[in-house]
């Protein structure tokens, strides 16, 4: 896209692209990129697959395409992949789908000769444009004209097609929040209505587009105006929306709070992910005292709630272990005030990459917090500065970093559970900077135990 908003139609396609359109054309056939990398070219973004369709059937584009590698990857739905330079394109015959029994994917589907056909099966006008070096774009359902407006808007009746696949809901709602699109008007309604039908959907799939859109750039504002697609997949949410927190350092309710932090954070999976969940525990740890709101041990509770969401969307295990590890610690208050001596534990407790995404969801809260209490932002930089620093001249905050291990104790009497009292003992007293972390010190010191 120019800077002025128009759209750049002059496509460069990549040569593996061009050399199988060009092999189609020669054998009779006609052949088009399609959908996602026309939409992201025409953005000006470098698209991360590219895709093909063709009247040719699939026996036809695999006897177009001698010499060129072609896996038979969906031919029930008319698709091969064809591998050039190590890199796969799909090349899908024109098609029209039959009815979808399963709210996911067509029971049937008819080749076609019919370019407009195939594209009028698609689910957004933004995803129905294909282009032809010579031929120029074909978008004959006006997807041109809202990217230009930033619209995400069904190709027909908007109903019909989140009726088809379900998916498409939350595909609307992560393309909105990934270029910062709205939703037309039909559309957000339709997607709103049929929301409950997102059970079809298997959790791998839903998990993989709520990820993406909690790493868009507009996420915030797709999780507040839409938040009842989020609560119909994450009940355990529900409580959050509207639950006044009563208290001086917020001027969000916890949804609110919640979706401002994940604005506030990089948008990095495990980070967004501990942001949005990170009091979601605080409802039920509600009570009030001495004129304010007070949530006791609502870290613990919100990791609970956070893996029981993330189980039932079937996140993998490491992610669900960081954004657990993130939440639970996320009380630890780094950024109102901490000492050299206080980083060096903490450091040992959590190592430098977990300490970091630990301080990144601290300044997210404090921005997703009252303006008056943002003052502590102040410490951010210099705090992080600090951590890696300390990670990066290695100084001993562990057992492993120490100058001895429990074979260099062993001639001085220790043994069993000793060993490690000693080893504890030791690191303490280098942390606490007492002892130098040399081996002469250290079993001098221990000796003297």
């Amino acid at each position: 896209m120019h800077e002025d908003g128009g759209l750049d139609l002059h496509m460069r396609l990549p040569e593996r692209a061009s050399k199988i359109i060009t092999l189609l054309t020669e054998a009779g056939f006609c052949a088009f990129v399609v959908g996602g990398c026309v939409r992201d070219t025409l953005l000006g973004i470098e698209p991360k697959d590219w895709d093909i369709c063709t009247n040719a059937q699939p026996e036809e584009v695999m006897a177009a395409l001698q010499g060129i590698p072609v896996l038979e990857t969906g031919l029930k739905h008319g698709t091969v992949t064809a591998i050039i330079d190590h890199q796969p394109i799909e090349v899908t015959t024109f098609r029209q789908d039959g009815d979808y029994a399963d709210h996911r994917r067509p029971d049937s589907v008819t080749f076609t000769d019919d370019l407009t056909t195939d594209l009028s099966r698609r689910d957004f006008t933004i995803n129905a444009m294909a282009y032809h070096p010579q031929l120029g774009l074909m978008d004959p359902f006006g997807g041109e004209n809202d990217l230009k407006s930033k619209i995400i808007r069904c190709v027909g009746e908007p109903r019909k097609r989140f009726e088809e696949d379900a998916l498409r809901i939350l595909r609307a709602l992560r393309f909105s929040s990934t270029l910062g699109f709205a939703l037309e008007e039909r559309t957000a309604a339709a997607l709103l209505e049929l929301r409950e039908s997102l059970h079809y959907v298997a959790k791998e799939r839903v998990q993989a587009e709520l990820t993406k859109l909690l790493c868009g750039q507009d996420a915030r504002r797709v999780l507040m105006d839409y938040r009842a697609v989020m609560f119909t997949l994450m009940p355990q949410l529900r409580a959050m929306d509207g639950f006044d927190q009563r208290n001086l350092w917020h001027c969000y309710d916890v949804w609110e709070h919640s979706c401002a932090a994940v604005e506030a954070i990089p948008p990095q999976p495990h980070l967004r992910w501990a942001a949005l969940l990170h009091d979601s525990g605080k409802p039920p740890c509600y009570f009030y005292e001495k004129g304010a709101g007070h949530f006791h041990g609502h870290p613990a509770v919100s990791e609970s709630i956070a893996r029981e969401i993330m189980a039932n969307l079937k996140c993998a295990r490491r992610l669900t272990e960081t954004v657990a590890t993130l939440i639970c610690h996320h009380e630890l208050r780094l950024l109102e005030g901490t000492n050299t001596r206080h980083l060096k534990r903490l450091l040992g407790q959590f190592g430098e990459e977990t300490l970091l995404d630990l301080l990144r969801l601290a300044r997210a809260d404090v921005c997703a917090q009252a303006p008056e209490k943002r003052y502590r932002l102040d410490a951010y930089m210099p705090l992080r500065e600090e951590i890696a620093a300390l990670a990066k001249a290695q100084i001993c905050v562990t057992r492993k970093q120490l100058a001895v291990n429990g074979n260099d104790l062993l001639p001085l009497g220790f043994q069993g559970p000793a060993l490690g009292r000693v080893l504890d003992a030791l690191l303490e007293e280098v942390l606490e900077g007492r002892l130098e972390n040399t081996k002469d010190s250290l079993l001098d010191y221990a000796g003297q135990m």
